[in-house]
């Protein structure tokens, strides 16, 4: 029998429940999160996302078929044709205009995620890049899932956040997700034991990665 993506998840369950349920992302859920503390994740995930699209054209690179292919376009069409401009509209109703954005400075939490996803898509095959973006992807669709299941979470105009809950909540992102999910499940079934350890490896690295991410939002450093 083969792998799983949820077999990942349980080979790294404390590092993935630590960036599911990060303090980071319980302060979104009750909408106690500092703002300005939002608004330096918000600068920083743009940047994120231009090394996103970066990562989806590696993968196109990186494809050997042309499904493949063909997904890998689709996904760098739709950060550079859709979602960077959702996310400026979004900066700039949190008070952060397109020129801000464009002057960034990018944090070392920035720098050491993205760049580490370039490095292992370069170094590796496309499982591997996959496997390094699974946490953004996968983790949010999940994040958004376990925050509606949790007594403290608020709901509504009451909570300053909800629109971001609803953006990783939307049957748009869930389907990309479950696209995504199927895909590593398909890959995985074929991994051999000592492949899905070096697999463990990146997803591990990758969602340490991501924690300190969210460390770098509450604590505003560069």
């Amino acid at each position: 029998m083969g792998y799983r993506f949820t077999d990942l998840t349980d080979a790294c369950q404390d590092d993935w429940r630590a960036y599911i349920e990060h303090d980071f992302v319980c302060g979104l859920g009750d909408g106690t999160l500092a703002q300005d503390a939002f608004r330096h994740y918000l600068q920083q995930d743009y940047l994120f996302l231009i090394h996103f699209a970066r990562a989806y054209a590696l993968a196109a690179y990186k494809s050997r078929t042309l499904t493949d292919l063909r997904q890998a376009h689709a996904g760098l069409k739709a950060i550079l044709d859709v979602e960077l401009d959702l996310h400026v509209s979004y900066c700039r109703e949190w008070g952060i205009d397109e020129t801000t954005l464009l002057r960034l400075p990018e944090a070392r939490a920035t720098m050491a995620y993205t760049r580490y996803v370039l490095d292992t898509g370069n170094r590796g095959d496309l499982l591997d890049l996959h496997v390094a973006l699974a946490p953004c992807l996968v983790g949010y669709g999940e994040i958004a899932g376990w925050l509606n299941a949790q007594p403290f979470t608020v709901r509504g105009t009451a909570n300053p956040y909800d629109a971001w809950i609803a953006m990783y909540e939307s049957e748009e992102f869930q389907d990309a997700m479950r696209a995504e999910l199927t895909w590593l499940d398909a890959r995985l079934a074929e991994v051999t034991p000592a492949r899905f350890a070096e697999l463990t490896q990146v997803f591990r690295d990758a969602t340490r990665l991501e924690i300190d991410f969210w460390r770098m939002g509450l604590d505003g450093t560069l």
